[in-house]
């Protein structure tokens, strides 16, 4: 990259991700999500191409009223997403009454938090957010759909002291945990160009219609919403993504790629289900082959790691980072799981390579523009992956 296109995609990167940060938080299907997919819509055909909104009905939980009251302190929390409500609870904080467990947001995908949720010992659950700073760095909602457990909520890490010691002297407590549902939709933003495909039925199934008809499609995805404004979390992915888009269409591929913006990730993942809904068996061995721009992509004080089952996808992805003077600092074992949306591709047995990135402000409402991103290492990262999804549509 010369000096003078690494200034343009820099400037790009930077716009981009000022826009994202004025839309407010991106919990999917809240104003936030919606200005987000306006936006990226806006910016898709800025740059040359059709955007198509595929939308998802879900019910959205807005929470009405949530704390907990301990010995005259009440303390504001927020919801457990996949936890049922709870009007009003009184017992003592402890394993029989409402528990206090302190978590990070990474513990939702161990098994010990899944236990903990499912015990019937205790009545509630309280979760101390756990971060590299204090806040409300909160948990997704991995089973939105199908809320389990006992009545959950998350409150600030700054109670934790007070909640603890309460704990130890079996202190009694008032939980409320108060929420609404709401019928809605969300909105996963595709990108279609002309598709050349005699047999196309739906047309999103191609996005970029490529020349060589003989390789499975190519699918470039990135999640779009979030709890909070989340500008290093998901602003790497999407600045990754448009200048993708960029670069196929100053060089058309020669195999069908569609590029996918989903909303849903935080509850579960809905919108990619609605994607693969309307594309069964494209998560499968046989189906598509799967580019992800996942978390924290050049988030400050993070690193950077490379994720796939497939040695060519995962090396292929090394080199072109190296190439554009980005490296990963971590390349993951092939047989490692992923935590984001390609966990799903990856248990179905699909193609996939995942880039992701470590955030010491992961899920906290401090990621914000401009101190949570590194704008230049975000400008890197984007012109190699966009190099590599060009070399598989070679």
């Amino acid at each position: 990259m010369t000096d003078n296109s690494f200034a343009a995609s820099r400037a790009r990167a930077a716009s981009w991700l000022q826009a994202w940060d004025s839309q407010g938080p991106h919990r999917t299907g809240t104003t936030g999500d919606h200005a987000g997919a306006d936006w990226l819509a806006g910016e898709v055909a800025a740059i040359g191409a059709t955007p198509i909104i595929e939308p998802f009905v879900f019910d959205r939980l807005d929470p009405v009223e949530a704390w907990l009251e301990v010995e005259g302190t009440r303390i504001e929390g927020v919801p457990v997403f996949d936890s049922p409500g709870c009007d009003a609870l009184t017992a003592p904080l402890g394993p029989d009454g409402i528990e206090v467990a302190t978590l990070s947001p990474q513990a939702v995908y161990t098994e010990a938090y899944r236990a903990m949720r499912q015990s019937a010992r205790h009545r509630a659950l309280v979760i101390v957010c756990q971060g590299t700073q204090s806040g409300l760095g909160l948990l997704n909602a991995e089973q939105f759909r199908t809320p389990y457990g006992a009545p959950a909520l998350h409150v600030p890490t700054e109670a934790g002291p007070l909640l603890h010691t309460a704990a130890q002297r079996g202190a009694q407590a008032r939980f409320v945990s108060r929420v609404q549902r709401t019928l809605t939709q969300a909105r996963n933003v595709v990108v279609p160009l002309p598709a050349r495909k005699a047999d196309l039925t739906r047309q999103a199934d191609v996005a970029l219609a490529g020349s060589d008809r003989s390789h499975e499609p190519l699918v470039v995805m990135t999640p779009r919403s979030s709890w909070w404004q989340s500008t290093s979390e998901r602003g790497g992915g999407l600045v990754c993504w448009l200048e993708t888009l960029r670069a196929l269409l100053a060089y058309p591929p020669a195999r069908d790629v569609i590029m996918t913006a989903n909303s849903g990730h935080e509850l579960g993942h809905l919108g990619l289900d609605a994607f693969i809904e309307h594309r069964p068996g494209w998560d499968r061995p046989d189906g598509a082959t799967w580019v992800h721009y996942g978390a924290n992509l050049g988030a400050t004080g993070g690193q950077l790691s490379v994720m796939s089952a497939s040695d060519d996808l995962r090396h292929a992805m090394r080199a072109a980072l190296n190439a554009a003077g980005q490296p990963p600092e971590v390349l993951v074992p092939p047989s490692q799981v992923p935590s984001g949306e390609t966990r799903d591709i990856h248990r179905a047995g699909g193609r996939y390579v995942t880039l992701v990135g470590s955030n010491p402000l992961f899920h906290l409402p401090q990621d914000r523009w401009p101190d949570a991103v590194d704008v230049d290492r975000i400008a890197r990262i984007a012109a190699g992956a966009a190099a590599m999804v060009r070399g598989l549509c070679r």
